[in-house]
């Protein structure tokens, strides 16, 4: 039994090909409430006129929402998948390791109010980005550590911002960050349930294995971005 739990947790960290993905479906499975608990915006709508998205993975989404919603500045938010193969994915398609995609949360910010860098600030700073494909006790590929770009400004801030954070993680005695960096592909929601699931209005003792490292990361604060 120990030989067969240590192969399935070895088998939820391998990153599959597109070939061998779970095939999907047109449509998405599921109906969305559609509005922010905490927000009271509309997580599914485009981005306003000014305003900008960014995509972050970092572990169990939940906690992960969470840390975004509460920045000033960010207009909605919310949880679902990308990264992977799968179209439409299901959350129990995904936790099987076989769509390729990450749990992330999808952040439409005004600029005007919150940087792009402020926000990679929080996120270096609300997990450990050295863990490869965990966070902590979730194990799995969908737990990996990511960002996912819309612009080449954004891309071009992240990879400045994991280089500074790199240092600074390694002169804490840290690992090195293995954190995916790449254009984002489709954003599929999650399941209505799993949107602002740590809300007052929903599971505010809910579970969040959320941990950080404790080191400062030198980005963000009104830094400005390229």
């Amino acid at each position: 039994m120990i030989g067969l739990s240590l192969f399935g947790l070895s088998a939820k960290a391998r990153q599959i090909s597109a070939d061998e993905a779970l095939p999907g479906r047109d449509t998405r499975p599921f109906a969305l409430a559609g509005t922010h608990t905490v927000l009271g915006t509309q997580i599914d709508a485009e981005p306003p006129a000014g305003y900008a998205e960014a995509v972050f993975g970092m572990g169990c989404f939940w906690g992960a929402e969470r840390e975004f919603w509460q920045i000033p500045g960010v207009w909605t938010t919310a949880v679902g998948y990308a990264g992977g193969y799968t179209p439409n994915p299901t959350y129990e398609e995904v936790c099987s390791a076989q769509t390729g995609h990450a749990e992330v949360v999808r952040v439409v910010f005004d600029p005007a109010q919150v940087s792009y860098a402020d926000l990679l600030k929080t996120f270096w700073e609300a997990h450990d980005p050295t863990q490869g494909m965990r966070q902590g006790n979730d194990i799995g590929t969908q737990y990996r550590s990511t960002i996912y770009w819309t612009t080449e400004a954004q891309r071009d801030t992240a990879l400045a911002s994991r280089d500074a954070y790199a240092q600074r993680l390694a002169d804490a005695g840290h690992g090195a960050i293995t954190t995916e960096i790449a254009r984002l592909g489709e954003f599929y929601y999650a399941e209505d349930y799993h949107q602002q699931y740590l809300s007052d209005a929903k599971n505010p003792n809910g579970y969040c294995g959320l941990a950080g490292t404790g080191v400062s990361c030198p980005v963000g604060l009104g830094v400005q971005e390229s």
